[in-house]
């Protein structure tokens, strides 16, 4: 069917001193340890701010790629849920189908994490029917793999990167079950949108069965009895295992400008 076909993939360029600084910070760390783990003598201040320098410069870099690739991508819809889901899990099957259905009732790219389960469903859904696929992939030492159902991609050396390129510019964001990877982008794009940080759009919990029990805490915890959020707050997010709804909230959503 196609969906193994070459992905564009973005890297950071590193410059040359980023490069040597990197391998100065191993080298001095390493150099700074002794055989029991201690720290021998502390670095220097100008250790110190080449260590820095190089880490701000890597940050930039990053960030510069991702929105270079983000802006490719005016109509998008992110979706977020757990790496772990197997194939056989009616919410792979369910990211899946909804995924080939903002591509082709609404024409929108999908973007996700890049990595498996909910993700690679969302992935694989988007590029069986032609449609635009991304993924932004984190570098872990296991567990996140990239999926083989990108069309265009991006891998990211730090989560705070990756989740302001996710949360950047997207029409709806939808989240299906997941752990507190999930439960993380949730509440902080839920806190951008409810400090007015980010414009307002669709926050859409798919798979009742996983977000109720969280819908009903917040509402009984948070807003009832500790009065931290307000009843407004509440109405940020809707869940909703309707596809065809999704699909009709999403298209009510006005196009962002610039």
């Amino acid at each position: 069917m196609g969906t193994r076909a070459t992905t564009i993939v973005h890297k950071p360029k590193h410059t040359s001193f980023a490069k040597h600084s990197a391998s100065f910070y191993n080298r001095a760390m390493t150099n700074n340890i002794n055989e029991n783990g201690h720290s021998v003598s502390p670095l220097t201040k100008e250790d110190a701010q080449q260590i820095i320098d190089a880490r701000i410069e890597h940050i930039n870099a990053e960030f510069k790629v991702a929105f270079e690739l983000i802006k490719n991508y005016p109509r998008s819809v992110s979706i977020f849920g757990s790496a772990r889901v197997e194939e056989e899990n009616p919410h792979y099957e369910r990211a899946r189908a909804l995924a080939a259905r903002i591509v082709k009732d609404l024409g929108y790219a999908v973007i996700t994490g890049g990595g498996g389960g909910i993700m690679e469903a969302a992935n694989r859904g988007a590029r069986e029917v032609g449609g635009q696929s991304v993924g932004l992939n984190i570098r872990l030492p296991k567990e996140q793999q990239k999926n083989d159902y990108t069309t265009d991609s991006m891998e990211f050396s730090y989560f705070f990167v990756r989740k302001v390129a996710l949360s950047f510019a997207a029409e709806a964001y939808i989240f299906f079950p997941g752990g507190f990877g999930t439960l993380d982008e949730f509440f902080e794009i839920l806190t951008l949108i409810q400090t007015h940080k980010i414009r307002r759009v669709p926050i859409i919990l798919v798979g009742r069965d996983y977000w109720e029990e969280l819908n009903d805490f917040l509402f009984r915890n948070a807003y009832r009895t500790e009065h931290a959020i307000s009843k407004e707050d509440m109405d940020l997010y809707k869940i909703t295992d309707d596809d065809n709804e999704i699909i009709e909230i999403i298209k009510k959503v006005p196009i962002k400008q610039g």
